[in-house]
């Protein structure tokens, strides 16, 4: 196993091609023993940072290509700080405002455009949506599609309740207002020119260490209001605020809405997962057998953030990080979220996992 992490930690999946995603009958199996463990798809990656300059667009890319991420969710940032302001991250404006903007994502798509690549399936997403404010959000999907045709797949990262952002004059997203979504949400489920429906990755948070479950009930509301729309709850719904929640109690809340709710998966990207909860060998039992028991409604992810700055080794880092989990799933977890199977059924994919070496 350490040899494995080694490898990992300096080249995760070097070597990797689409071509051996591809449904054929003569795909290889993955040899567990030998291959790396870390994920094939990033669901959650920030293309663009809180503020200031992102890592360059064909850099980036290129270290997913190095990394054997061969399948990447392009999201921009779900709130930015003002461009006058002159904030890139929290640490240097801990008290600057920060408000949902579409800029990011005329960026994305405007790169995505102009640097095609063949070596790494991108998929683009909007993240300019403010729950709290859903009337134009129609409008301005509307708007990118004008201006750059079907090249959208993915809605998100968007807040519901981020606590993180409370002192950057975010609020959570009132109760009530999630009933005027519903513009939106339908356009999601079927969007123009005969594409998939587009899964909506929000942000929101349980609780905290103090008040477990307070907002427990805005997810429940959404779910409960847009049952058949594509749902992908991020980090499960933690939080740097609660890092300390029982994990039987977060495991019987997250089964019941899943059981509830065919249509949500949950996203276990972000490296506080893992320095909370599962790098405990107890704790991390319970949210293997976890994942085991709902190994398809799971999706990987880095939540790298692509601020001017990182490097390659700093996105390689949180790839290993978040993919330590998956050392101890079953053959079928692994196979599903590891190896991308769950991403390409949730997005129409002509892709496949390969099965795993017996």
């Amino acid at each position: 196993m350490a040899s494995l992490l080694t490898a990992a930690c300096q080249s995760p999946g070097a070597g990797r091609k689409l071509e051996q995603f591809e449904t054929s009958s003569a795909q290889a199996c993955y040899d567990r023993t030998t291959q790396p463990y870390t994920f094939v798809v990033d669901a959650h990656v920030h293309f663009r940072p809180f503020g200031g300059e992102a890592v360059p667009y064909t850099e980036l890319v290129g270290y997913f290509q190095s990394a054997g991420v061969l399948f990447v969710n392009a999201f921009g940032i779900g709130q930015m700080f003002s461009a006058q302001s002159g904030c890139q991250r929290f640490s240097s404006c801990p008290t600057g405002e920060i408000k949902p903007t579409i800029r990011n994502d005329v960026i994305n798509a405007s790169n995505a455009l102009l640097h095609p690549t063949t070596e790494t399936h991108l998929t683009l997403s909007m993240s300019f949506p403010d729950l709290s404010k859903p009337r134009h959000i129609v409008q301005q999907m509307a708007l990118l599609d004008e201006e750059f045709g079907p090249a959208f797949g993915w809605m998100g990262e968007v807040n519901l309740v981020k606590q993180a952002l409370f002192d950057h004059s975010h609020q959570a997203t009132p109760v009530e207002r999630i009933k005027d979504w519903a513009p939106f949400m339908a356009r999601l489920r079927a969007p123009d020119q005969g594409r998939p429906p587009m899964p909506l990755s929000i942000h929101a948070d349980i609780g905290s260490d103090t008040e477990p479950t307070k907002y427990l009930h805005l997810m429940e509301s959404v779910l409960a209001q847009y049952p058949d729309n594509p749902i992908v709850w991020v980090h499960m719904g933690l939080s740097r605020e609660q890092t300390r929640m029982d994990p039987q109690q977060h495991i019987e809340i997250l089964s019941r809405l899943l059981d509830a709710y065919p249509n949500l998966m949950l996203d276990i990207s972000w490296r506080v997962l893992y320095e909370a909860y599962f790098r405990h060998a107890a704790i991390r039992a319970q949210y293997v057998a976890f994942f085991n028991r709902y190994a398809t409604r799971i999706l990987p992810g880095s939540d790298f953030v692509a601020a001017k700055g990182y490097k390659y080794r700093d996105y390689v880092r949180e790839v290993e990080i978040n993919s330590r989990i998956n050392q101890y799933l079953s053959d079928k977890a692994f196979r599903h979220i590891a190896l991308g199977q769950n991403y390409f059924n949730l997005m129409g994919l002509s892709y496949q996992a390969p099965e795993i070496c017996q």
